[in-house]
């Protein structure tokens, strides 16, 4: 790649180098033609508002145009958000996105009579408009999702003042982005070559990765020390939160807060319980890591701030970006043709920016603008971690092309419950073939680390933030205040569930719930445990099964929303409403433990 050390401004990074934006619009003035184009039809929607009962012809047209409406914004937004985050600074690209924004916001308001004129449609009537030359089956699933919600949709007056009140709220979750992103200010802390750096949020966990223990120590002081300081405000701001979801679930008649919310990809609520029950069974195991942890940092006590500097330290192999493609393309040879030539499609055909430059976003993610190709960012680094980052990214690519290629737009996005499995199945087999081929003992053992690293942040500690969730939310129906020591107490408790005896648990941890911002979208953390269980139970069925394991594990990557999510699980042969993907998730676990053990004691 050369000129390791120089970040090029954009305009000097080679386009071979860069994705494909032309593919969804040749320049921005067809970006513009096509926006003109879109904004013109909006009205459109009028015609049909009112009418939707009269006739099948009258709902279809509708919903055809709806979709077709849906393709053009998506490629919109698509193309401006893409060229916006490889060149933040550029104004230009900047306004695109907000105009984009706009335009969506804009056609979304226009549709929104359509689900509420759909469940006015008396039943009888629907049924038989479904069945009558008009009908498109490709809305069946969009049907039954809508009258999946009857028995939760309000009157129209109700429903307008559900709408109207969305903004008061959402107050709790703003208060604290305002607290958290621009209000809070951290202290000095001296790094490790002894000088005074600001603590920030994107710096935390650099300093807990620190292999000085006192620059992590000072860092996780100062962290819950600010946190602390506001826990009152903090704890008014989370119950706030609490209570207006519980007031969503009441207003739309669901027995608790979770009911609702997981009712948003139909997940059962003992899917959730299941989760905590098995992963607090094979606690043992956390133990077990925590004790490795203590001993491989050669501790009197371990602390709860050195959770996160590595046992093992970096493998310092360079790897080659062309290097890179071609080993996560010998990881994935299990998945057989199909899914290793869209891969190849992938690298070979511009999918991927992957070079660092001046105002680049920072991370990696994927975009899947429907109806032409996923892309993917990332700042490619010559190491073994960015190696996986790449397998990840691919595996999101492979999840929306699949989706996209075999789904109509209406059912081609799949649900955050199964977002990251493909990505996290594609760093499961990574991990296996790099074991299968590592070159040194210090290899081997740092890529069992990475994976025991990222199970504990992903199964254990997500699943604890879950069952705190779920313990504090069941506080709150109860009647009972969530004041910032009941939150404390409850949390604290948790960490000492969850670590175990082998580890000290300061104080201040008993503060971390205060600054995760995802207990601001209620229930959702657990999805990231259940989806790396899923995963990781999916590539041992890959690895140890025939063909049609991959058959079936293709079949869950076209399905899209075809089905809900826990279903194409099921129909890929990991079934998340048993104990079983979990716990082979566990013993996965376990067996990379155990070799850990042996390699470095």
């Amino acid at each position: 790649m050369g000129h390791k050390n120089i970040i090029r401004k954009r305009v000097d990074v080679p386009v071979e180098c860069t994705w494909a934006t032309e593919d969804i619009f040749s320049s921005d003035e067809a970006w513009e033609q096509a926006f003109a184009r879109t904004k013109e039809k909006i009205p459109v929607y009028g015609e049909f508002k009112g009418h939707l009962g009269d006739s099948a012809k009258k709902l279809y047209d509708c919903l055809k145009f709806d979709r077709q409406m849906g393709e053009e914004l998506d490629l919109i937004y698509g193309y401006a958000h893409l060229k916006a985050d490889v060149d933040t600074g550029n104004p230009v690209y900047q306004k695109l996105v907000g105009r984009a924004a706009s335009l969506w916001a804009e056609a979304s308001a226009a549709s929104s009579f359509m689900a509420s004129e759909i469940l006015d449609i008396p039943p009888e009537k629907l049924s038989s408009m479904r069945q009558t030359d008009e009908a498109d089956r490709d809305f069946d699933r969009a049907f039954d999702l809508i009258l999946r919600e009857r028995e939760h949709t309000r009157s129209p007056e109700v429903e307008k003042l559900l709408a109207d009140v969305a903004e008061v709220t959402s107050g709790p979750s703003q208060i604290f982005k305002m607290f958290n992103n621009a209000d809070t200010k951290f202290p000095m802390i001296k790094d490790e070559n002894g000088e005074e750096v600001e603590l920030t949020h994107g710096r935390y966990v650099n300093f807990l990765e620190s292999r000085n223990r006192q620059v992590r120590k000072d860092a996780f002081l100062a962290m819950y020390e600010t946190f602390g300081r506001h826990k009152n405000t903090l704890a008014a701001a989370f119950q706030a939160n609490v209570k207006q979801a519980l007031f969503y679930a009441k207003a739309r008649n669901y027995s608790s807060a979770r009911a609702y919310y997981l009712a948003d990809a139909n997940v059962p609520e003992a899917v959730y319980d299941t989760l905590i029950d098995t992963v607090r069974e094979y606690m043992p195991l956390m133990f077990r890591y925590v004790a490795l942890r203590k001993k491989m940092l050669k501790l009197e006590e371990l602390h709860m701030y050195d959770l996160y500097t590595p046992i093992v330290p970096e493998n310092s192999l360079h790897v080659s970006y062309e290097e890179a493609k071609e080993t996560v393309l010998a990881a994935l040879e299990p998945m057989g043709k199909e899914y290793l030539a869209a891969f190849r499609e992938g690298l070979e055909n511009r999918w991927i920016d992957f070079m660092e430059n001046e105002g680049k976003r920072s991370g990696a993610y994927c975009s899947g603008p429907y109806g032409v190709h996923p892309y993917i960012l990332m700042s490619y680094q010559e190491n073994l971690s960015n190696v996986f980052t790449l397998a990840h990214e691919m595996g999101h690519a492979m999840h929306s092309y699949f989706s996209n290629g075999n789904q109509t737009f209406t059912n081609a996005q799949y649900k955050i419950f199964v977002a990251e499995v493909a990505s996290t199945c594609n760093e499961c087999l990574l991990n296996h073939y790099l074991l299968a081929n590592a070159g040194s003992k210090n290899e081997r053992a740092f890529i069992l680390n990475h994976f025991l690293d990222g199970f504990k942040g992903t199964v254990f500690r997500q699943t604890m933030f879950a069952e705190f969730e779920k313990l504090a939310h069941e506080k709150s129906q109860a009647g009972e205040v969530l004041t910032a020591d009941v939150l404390c107490d409850l949390y604290k408790k948790l960490n000492q569930d969850y670590f175990g005896d082998g580890i000290v648990i300061d104080e201040e941890i008993a503060m971390e719930w205060a600054r995760i911002p995802h207990f601001y979208t209620p229930f959702y953390v657990y999805q990231y445990a259940t989806g790396f269980s899923a995963a990781v139970a999916l590539s041992e069925r890959i690895l140890n099964g025939g063909p049609e394991t991959v058959e079936d594990y293709m079949g869950f990557l076209k399905g899209g929303s075809s089905k809900d999510p826990i279903d194409l699980l099921a129909d890929a042969g990991v079934d998340m409403r048993t104990r079983e993907p979990i716990q082979a998730a566990m013993e996965a676990f376990g067996r990379s433990l155990s070799e850990l053990e042996r390699l470095l004691l």
